[in-house]
């Protein structure tokens, strides 16, 4: 893996400091569907990190990469979304190495293997 690619429904800018590159799917233009953002990601070794239940789906049914880190949790604050991140983000980064995905939840982290 070689970084991770934020998805739109994502902060574009984060405060907290994964140890390899991040993306924003905005950085690559407007309107892109979500098999563009996945082919990218596999294209580039890069970790999708997303809300949308669309690409947790489809990582069950496909082989790495890309891989997938799927936040499940409800909205909240910036501050309180980066705050959580930059405490778990340690754990999903030890994780996604080992699983093609990673369900964060706010108690708990499941992986798929």
């Amino acid at each position: 893996m070689k970084g991770f690619l934020f998805d739109e429904n994502l902060p574009i800018h984060i405060q907290f400091s994964p140890a390899w590159p991040v993306e924003h799917v905005t950085d690559l233009g407007a309107g892109l569907s979500d098999t563009e953002i996945w082919e990218y990601a596999k294209t580039n070794d890069l970790v999708i990190v997303t809300k949308d239940a669309d690409f947790s789906d489809r990582i069950i049914t496909s082989s790495p990469p890309p891989r997938v880190i799927h936040l499940r949790f409800g909205n909240m604050r910036k501050q309180d979304f980066h705050a959580f991140l930059s405490r778990v983000w340690p754990k999903i980064e030890a994780l996604i190495e080992t699983h093609k995905l990673v369900n964060v939840y706010l108690h708990s982290l499941e992986t798929v293997d």
